[in-house]
């Protein structure tokens, strides 16, 4: 566990250095700022005013964003200190490959996941000190969906990084990944199956395969618990799960997700010629 803790204040500390990260938490940081310049907190979408409204178009904002910042710089982790030849180094020091594959996880995770959550933190802060009503449950649940997206797209991007042999082929199988998955967004797959007479059940569950449909779907239900503008296929997931089922739903499956994919890419990168 030491070794592990190590490595994971590494990569934090390297991680706090990089640019990336730094953009990367201007633009959360940025994108709360500019959302109460815009006055959401005074507007009214769906009956929704205040804060939640802001936490609304936030949510729906991090999903197009997230996923694609947490592949593309997790991606480089394996595949490019393989290419730095830090593997070398690696295996001449006290440290097991658990140690080192899994703190670069958890590392990697407070990195990724504290700029989001802080953004969110301070916009209830400051909600709080410009006396606006903090709707507690939706900060809580939002939370939670935060957190399970990054950890889905961090193990993904884990995976990724131990199959791909340099950081190019790392980082475009990373964005492909993201694009073939915003494909699918949407339900376009439903519209698609249905039309070629696939049973509505079947088709549903095929969509709901992608986090990011999951994600989105969950972010709907919070504040349009019939899910009516997902149309007819409403019907079938609400029958499916229920409200409250799909939103324990889409914590568990996506986090199931990402613990799998980084497993495998533990095992993968175990079993592989390091140097």
């Amino acid at each position: 566990m030491k070794q592990l803790w190590l490595t994971a204040k590494l990569d934090i500390v390297e991680s706090l250095r990089a640019r990336w990260f730094q953009i990367y938490t201007l633009v959360f940081g940025g994108i709360v700022a500019l959302l109460f310049l815009f006055g959401l907190t005074e507007s009214r979408v769906l009956g929704f005013i205040g804060l939640s409204r802001l936490l609304v178009t936030y949510i729906q904002l991090t999903m197009a964003i997230l996923p694609i910042f947490v592949l593309i710089t997790t991606v480089r982790s394996v595949a490019g200190d393989r290419e730095a030849g830090v593997f070398e180094y690696l295996l001449s020091l006290p440290v097991s490959l658990s140690a080192w594959f899994w703190g670069k996880i958890v590392g990697r995770y407070i990195v990724v996941f504290a700029p989001v959550f802080l953004a969110m933190l301070g916009a209830v802060i400051w909600a709080t000190i410009q006396d606006i009503e903090v709707p507690w449950d939706m900060f809580g649940y939002y939370t939670a969906l935060l957190a399970v997206m990054a950890m889905c797209f961090l193990g993904i991007g884990m995976l990724i990084s131990a199959i791909a042999r340099t950081t190019d082929m790392a980082q475009g199988a990373a964005f492909m990944v993201w694009l073939f998955l915003l494909l699918f967004l949407d339900l376009i797959l439903l519209g698609v199956m249905i039309q070629g007479k696939v049973a509505p059940e079947i088709a549903v569950t095929m969509a709901l395969a992608n986090p990011l449909q999951v994600f989105r779907t969950a972010a709907l239900a919070l504040f349009d618990p019939q899910l009516i503008v997902l149309g007819p296929s409403a019907y079938v997931i609400l029958d499916l799960f229920g409200v409250t089922g799909y939103k324990i739903f889409a914590l568990v499956y996506p986090a199931t997700i990402g613990a799998l994919s980084a497993t495998i890419g533990y095992f993968i990168f175990r079993r592989g010629d390091l140097p």
